[in-house]
């Protein structure tokens, strides 16, 4: 028995309300609560959490993870999924050739998460998808679901969690449906994931009795916002802070932070605290200096989202705080992968793009360096103000709001072609990562990318990112999700001017380049009207 063991055995085991209350807490959604607070009254429930083996989890996943502790303290079942066969099927986002390295990547990582919060892995069930999504059994489920479901259910199904693409593969259908079939081969009674999946888990419950298999529970999670306030993503560098970040790198990127003064909304830093800090340690300590009140311990959320809102708490002094306990956290796992073996596999699983080094002076024959359009740091930006240039009639400086602690300024020569009063609020794609530069006597710290019709009289539209988005949001190209934009674009290398080259405005007035589309989380990047125009 481990120390401690005996004190535990101690302890009165949780009735079904209090285990129905540790199950549900901090989720938004739950289908099936009567079913779910019958099984309690009678045995222990048996859940399953799965995830797909593709990109680097990130620190979102502690979400997920604070959540299973929860379950394990309610005396659930859990069951952990390593998805391989999904990440195939969607389309493609782990090559096969990558599948099994992933997936002792995944092992390893998440593992290292649970251990770092203090859950116990020996009451946990690890299985991999490919351990029985080949059986001869599941693969004849496959057929028998594909016969009774359609096309238009499927597809609606997946739109929330499958990768959207102009011309979607096949394969993307088929994985709502062995999700579905996964609740009946792990014989669970409950699936439990984010609120994204919640479409997946209705498709579960519709399609599952028709082949005999009984209705699950469903338990869902809410998204968590990233760091600029948009969903976090593997695919979207700015908005996460990686398991293996450096201490300065979680430093720089908790900075860039969307977490505006008095703003609770999409606020990923508090998020952060309410599903991961506070769960684990039921209290979140506010670091200060003594002149600003010295160091604030909350042991309710609430009570820190109510200082926050009536700015008692500063947003740098909120994200300090956070930087530090999630170091904590980070720590042993950061100390976990410096092992050669890890390492190793790390960069085995998730190769480095290769990318020349510049050539040194005077060097010939050097591999040219590599353009791709993720290099480019585009985000979505709201324009806070517009005024006139004091010294150049047709130019505007605007303020405008990219998710920093202060909004950038901003000179465009947009006066000839958009009234002063369309500009204002609206929201715009801001080229961030230009080096400032002077424009009569105004330093401008970023472009506002806008569609420019080809024939005479010139007109011009700034792009719109789709609604919904918010200011800081990372704007890519479809296929180059992943990849670390440059810091500063230097001049001498024109890498925006190589990548503009093909910049164009489809039929459809959609943002592309080189027939791929420009795309925030929430869908493509359009303008108004100018069919087949430059972007620039």
């Amino acid at each position: 028995m481990q120390p401690g063991g005996a004190a535990a055995a101690m302890e009165p085991a949780p009735g079904p309300q209090e285990k129905y209350h540790l199950i549900t807490r901090n989720l938004q959604e739950v289908l099936g609560e009567d079913k779910l607070m019958a099984i309690l009254k009678e045995r222990e429930l048996k859940i399953y959490w799965g995830t797909a083996t593709t990109g680097k989890p990130h620190v979102a996943y502690f979400v997920p993870m604070s959540k299973i502790a929860d379950f394990l303290k309610a005396g659930c079942e859990v069951t952990i999924l390593f998805a391989d066969l999904h990440a195939y099927l969607d389309n493609m986002k782990a090559p096969w050739e990558l599948l099994d390295l992933r997936t002792r990547y995944y092992e390893n990582v998440i593992k290292a998460m649970l251990e770092s919060i203090g859950v116990p892995l020996e009451k946990l069930k690890f299985v991999r998808g490919t351990d029985y999504q080949l059986s001869k059994e599941y693969t004849l489920d496959v057929y028998r679901l594909s016969s009774v479901v359609t096309q238009h259910d499927t597809k609606k199904a997946g739109a929330e969690v499958v990768k959207q693409v102009e011309h979607p593969l096949l394969s993307g259908l088929l994985y709502p449906g062995l999700q579905a079939l996964d609740e009946e081969y792990l014989k669970v009674d409950a699936q439990f994931g984010g609120v994204d999946q919640r479409k997946i888990f209705t498709f579960a419950e519709k399609y599952l009795p028709s082949l005999g298999y009984a209705k699950r529970i469903h338990l869902m999670n809410p998204m968590v916002p990233g760091l600029t306030g948009s969903k976090m993503s593997s695919s979207e560098e700015d908005s996460k802070i990686d398991l293996l970040d450096r201490k300065e790198d979680v430093k720089k990127k908790l900075k860039k932070a969307f977490c505006e003064p008095g703003n609770v909304e999409n606020n990923g830093v508090l998020s952060f605290i309410k599903h991961v800090l506070f769960p684990l340690k039921s209290e979140f300590v506010v670091l200060r200096e003594e002149k600003w009140g010295g160091n604030k311990t909350y042991t309710a959320y609430e009570a820190l989202e109510k200082d926050f809102a009536e700015q008692v708490v500063h947003p740098g002094d909120l994200k300090n705080s956070v930087e530090v306990a999630l170091n904590k956290l980070l720590d042993p796992i950061r100390e976990k992968f410096n092992s050669p073996e890890l390492k190793k596999l790390t960069n085995a699983a998730y190769p480095s793009p290769s990318k020349a080094k510049p050539a040194e002076k005077g060097t010939k024959n050097s591999e040219p360096e590599t353009v791709v359009p993720s290099r480019l740091d585009i985000r979505v930006g709201k324009v806070i103000s517009v005024e006139k240039h004091p010294d150049a009639d047709s130019l505007y400086v605007e303020k405008i709001d990219v998710g920093e602690p202060e909004p950038r300024t901003v000179v465009s020569g947009l006066v000839q072609f958009v009234p002063k009063e369309q500009l204002q609020d609206r929201l715009v794609v801001l080229l961030c990562n230009l080096k400032p530069q002077k424009m009569r006597g105004v330093e401008s710290q970023g472009m506002v990318l806008c569609a420019t019709s080809l024939g005479e009289p010139r007109q011009v539209e700034p792009l719109d990112p789709p609604d919904g988005c918010c200011a800081g949001e990372r704007v890519y190209v479809e296929g180059y999700e992943g990849g670390e934009p440059d810091d500063e674009l230097k001049p001498k290398k024109k890498v925006f001017e190589k990548l503009q080259a093909d910049f164009h405005v489809s039929e459809d007035c959609v943002a592309q380049w080189k027939q791929r589309n420009f795309l925030t989380k929430l869908g493509r990047v359009s303008c108004k009207s100018l069919k087949g125009g430059s972007i620039s």
